[in-house]
């Protein structure tokens, strides 16, 4: 069962709250197992940067830094901060479903309707309709592209792939959410010195390719197959050693 909490400015703490309808300006969300996350302190910079970009940063930093003292020690649990239109800041304390390690990927047909999509938060609601169309097509996550057939990312995840030994991953530059987990990969993948391919690709670039859509919520998600155009979906070779090394990042 979810609890909502509110941050009360003048009292300095978080407090039970209801729901309210204000939108939401900015959000972040991350997994805690046993009391455990991976790398919260990128989650903590990604917010404070987007709450310094639309407006004030002091209050949403005192208002994270309380958060320890609320976070369970057992169980699986993916909070969500938000930063509401009225400025007032809530945090979702909500159970996590199981992880998933593979997905079934829809290539949406329509470009990325998106209007702010480096900032987690105003088109949540947006992204979660894009979700429900993937799942009327028998998909669990629907896949983003521009007006010129390249894929950017999915609804709520990073898009890798595999060509041979090199990995491969959108531009940085790309209109796409800054992932947190496709960040961990990359720091990864430099300690290996393994060589990182940056490129939009198609779809058609992705048929065969060992291809993960990552997330906070799920980590490395391999793609068992594509929903939408007719792409064989490649073997995940990878995937099962790469997510065992996300979880030692845990602490």
């Amino acid at each position: 069962m979810s609890v909502l909490y509110r941050w009360d400015k003048a009292a300095a703490r978080w407090e039970a709250a209801e729901p309210t309808a204000a939108a939401v300006a900015l959000a972040d969300s991350w997994l805690l197992e046993e009391g455990l996350s991976t790398r919260l302190d990128l989650h903590r910079e990604r917010f404070l940067a987007g709450a310094a970009e639309i407006g004030d940063a002091s209050e949403p930093e005192a208002a994270w830094d309380a958060l320890a003292s609320l976070m369970p020690e057992a169980g699986r649990w993916f909070p969500r901060v938000d930063l509401l239109s009225d400025s007032e800041l809530t945090l979702a304390l909500r159970p996590a479903p199981p992880r998933e390690e593979t997905v079934v990927a829809w290539l949406m047909p329509e470009p990325d309707p998106r209007q702010l999509p480096r900032r987690k938060g105003p088109e949540l609601e947006l992204l979660g309709e894009l979700r429900a169309q993937a799942r009327e097509h028998g998909a669990g996550e629907a896949v983003l592209s521009d007006g010129q057939g390249h894929l950017i990312e999915g609804a709520y995840s990073s898009l890798l792939w595999w060509e041979g030994e090199r990995l491969c991953a959108v531009p940085d530059e790309t209109p796409a959410l800054p992932g947190i987990t496709r960040r961990l990969v990359l720091e990864l993948a430099a300690e290996d010195r393994i060589e990182v391919r940056y490129v939009l690709p198609t779809p058609s670039d992705l048929a065969g390719k060992e291809v993960w859509l990552v997330g906070s919520l799920h980590g490395i998600r391999a793609v068992s197959e594509w929903v939408g155009d007719g792409l064989p979906a490649g073997a995940p070779v990878r995937a099962p050693v790469w997510q065992q090394r996300l979880d030692q990042l845990q602490g």
